[in-house]
């Protein structure tokens, strides 16, 4: 995401609605060997790297998420489009989560729906995944319109030359209380999951 300092407010909601995702369609319906899975990726999520040298994914990683469960094991050295999805949905997640969470949270669902043959399979999972998000784009650019015109009228009282600042590390702090909350609340619902589990292995 590239943010003009210039017009700072303006140029985060047009970046937000730049936002996109990688399309059902868009992924292979072929098996992939691992140099074809990481340049896929790369290529896909290239406009998500907060710098050009970033990595999206690594045959290190992709290895560390099948030793650590998060992903199925490929077949025969191949990845599927389920591979695919599983791993876009690691790469989100990864920014916010523990490995263990990010375990917690796609078991079921990799359980349930990984390569199965019933209408209902990951791929719908993942379209509709993708729908709500896309469809919640115009409210979080109302919620950060909002924060800007909060932190702008802040530290009045502060040195006029330091005001721009401190109004921009209020407009910072509020954006990460709204994490730091969303992520607690993620977390105590994954932590039901572990729960449930429990209780069914009694």
């Amino acid at each position: 995401m590239t943010i003009d300092t210039n017009d700072l407010l303006n140029s985060i909601l047009e970046s937000l609605s730049r936002i996109d995702y990688i399309h059902p369609d868009e992924i292979p319906n072929i098996d992939l060997y691992m140099d074809q899975v990481t340049t896929f990726m790369e290529t896909q999520l290239a406009s998500t790297k907060r710098y050009p040298k970033d990595k999206i994914l690594t045959k290190t990683m992709i290895n560390n998420y099948a030793k650590n469960h998060l992903l199925p094991p490929p077949v025969k050295k191949k990845y599927s489009k389920e591979h695919l999805l599983v791993l876009i949905f690691i790469y989100y997640f990864k920014n916010l989560l523990s490995i263990h969470d990010i375990e917690m949270l796609l078991k079921p669902l990799t359980e349930r729906y990984f390569q199965k043959s019933d209408d209902f399979d990951l791929s719908c999972v993942y379209k509709e995944v993708c729908q709500l998000e896309k469809g919640r784009i115009s409210s979080v650019q109302e919620d950060i319109t909002k924060l800007w015109e909060e932190a702008s009228h802040s530290y009045q009282d502060a040195p006029e030359e330091d005001q721009e600042y401190l109004q921009l590390f209020a407009f910072i702090c509020s954006l990460s209380f709204d994490v730091y909350i969303k992520k607690t609340i993620i977390e105590k619902l994954i932590d039901s999951f572990s729960d449930e589990s429990k209780e069914k292995d009694k």
